[in-house]
């Protein structure tokens, strides 16, 4: 399961992080960070190619020693990061897929909401609940 899950405006700044250990969060906002310009190269490569994009899921971005980077980027250009261990082997692509799916309809449903602004932080428990369920259970 993820380590980390953010999701990141239209604008590069992020709406939504959480990651499992604390002590490393600062490590993951950084890494966050740095998956924006391989999801900006992707998305670009992509659109040259392609002038109806329908394949919303972007795959592995980039695999770290410690850990490995999906994409996800919405129709609006929202993106979805998840960071994953690197020694969970058993973790499919399908089922990465199927994360992002779960995180694109919960936050469907932040953005449905009357009483949020876009564009703000999100701080839905619904959301809350199906990040909980894709983090890593420890201790």
């Amino acid at each position: 399961m993820a380590v980390c899950i953010a999701v990141i405006a239209k604008e590069n700044y992020p709406l939504y992080i959480r990651s499992v250990a604390t002590q490393n969060e600062l490590k993951f906002h950084y890494t966050v960070h740095t998956s924006l310009d391989v999801v900006e190269e992707k998305i670009s490569s992509v659109g040259k190619a392609l002038g109806d994009q329908r394949e919303l899921y972007l795959g592995l971005l980039y695999p770290t020693e410690d850990y490995k980077v999906y994409g996800y980027v919405t129709n609006s250009k929202v993106k979805f990061v998840i960071v994953v261990d690197s020694s969970n082997t058993s973790l499919r692509d399908n089922e990465i897929r199927s994360m992002f799916r779960k995180l694109h309809n919960s936050f469907t449903d932040v953005m449905c909401n009357p009483f949020y602004n876009p564009g703000d932080p999100i701080q839905s428990k619904a959301f809350n609940g199906v990040v909980s369920g894709m983090m890593v259970q420890t201790g």
